[in-house]
């Protein structure tokens, strides 16, 4: 007999059912029972599906088992963390549209502190936006701050390593499965952080990379985190994006200032103008995080 939670992961890893359909079900069939014994023509009814999606849907619940998604996962050294869990993080669960399923890679206990702060911005930083970087993260981490940030490269990528490299707790949310290291030059980041840190994603591990994937992950790195730091952000950035979930999550925003003169200041530039707090050194984000 399958339980809630192992039909849950069953059916979230499959590759035809998106986070809207999933919701679908849920709502039609809170125990995830009656999918099982469904027809090609009760799906397509009951979830709106058109008959290819019904069949691949069918093929998959037919084919795999909850048992044999979850040793597939073992196998991988994949934990899972569902919204049916006591230890699913509590900020994320209060916003709008939490992932259903969180895999996860490394250490789970990462999460039971809540004080997380979220450090994103440019993939292409200035010498400044690097030193930036390295001044602000170490003391921050060092007063017991968990660093959560998307894994890209540029901004995400040192603010990872500076955590890692000041004994701090630091998280990524991918936008991947976890079969996929990407950037590719983040191999070596990725070995650091799955041994004594935190990799997430809502993605099974056999997902690869997609454009749309990295806006909906800004809000799980948002939701896990009870303020968001943005250092050097374009005008129109994915930061800018974040700040913006961010705040419609009741979270808030640091901004640090920069140059007229840089592209990548004028992202920033434009959130301190629109309300965010001003960073001009640690104290001022430690100060407004426990205000």
């Amino acid at each position: 007999m399958f339980t809630l939670k192992k039909r849950l992961i069953h059916l979230h890893s499959c590759p035809h059912i998106s986070r809207k359909i999933l919701r679908s079900i849920l709502l039609q069939d809170p125990e995830l029972k009656t999918i099982y014994h469904s027809s090609i023509a009760n799906l397509q009814s009951m979830y709106h599906l058109p008959l290819q999606k019904a069949e691949r849907i069918l093929s998959y619940i037919q084919q795999t088992s909850p048992d044999q998604c979850l040793s597939y996962l073992k196998s991988k050294e994949i934990q899972t963390i569902t919204f049916l869990d006591s230890d699913y993080p509590l900020l994320l669960k209060k916003i709008y549209d939490p992932p259903l399923v969180l895999y996860a890679l490394g250490d789970k206990t990462v999460l039971c502190s809540e004080q997380r702060l979220a450090v994103i911005g440019t993939r292409a930083p200035t010498p400044i936006g690097r030193k930036t970087v390295s001044t602000l993260i170490p003391p921050i981490t060092k007063k017991g701050w968990t660093i959560v940030s998307g894994f890209a490269k540029g901004i995400d990528s040192l603010a990872h390593w500076e955590a890692v490299n000041a004994s701090g707790t630091t998280i990524a949310v991918l936008g991947s499965g976890h079969s996929y290291v990407y950037p590719k030059e983040n191999v070596s980041l990725f070995s650091q952080m799955s041994k004594s840190h935190l990799i997430l994603s809502e993605y099974p591990p056999q997902t690869p990379p997609q454009k749309w994937h990295f806006p909906a992950r800004n809000r799980i790195i948002s939701g896990l985190s009870k303020a968001v730091l943005v250092i050097e952000a374009k005008e129109k950035s994915g930061s800018l994006i974040t700040a913006d979930q961010a705040l419609e999550q009741g979270r808030d925003v640091f901004a640090v200032p920069g140059s007229i003169y840089s592209p990548q200041s004028q992202g920033t530039n434009y959130l301190i103008q629109q309300g965010a707090m001003l960073v001009r050194n640690e104290y001022d984000i430690l100060q407004g995080l426990d205000a």
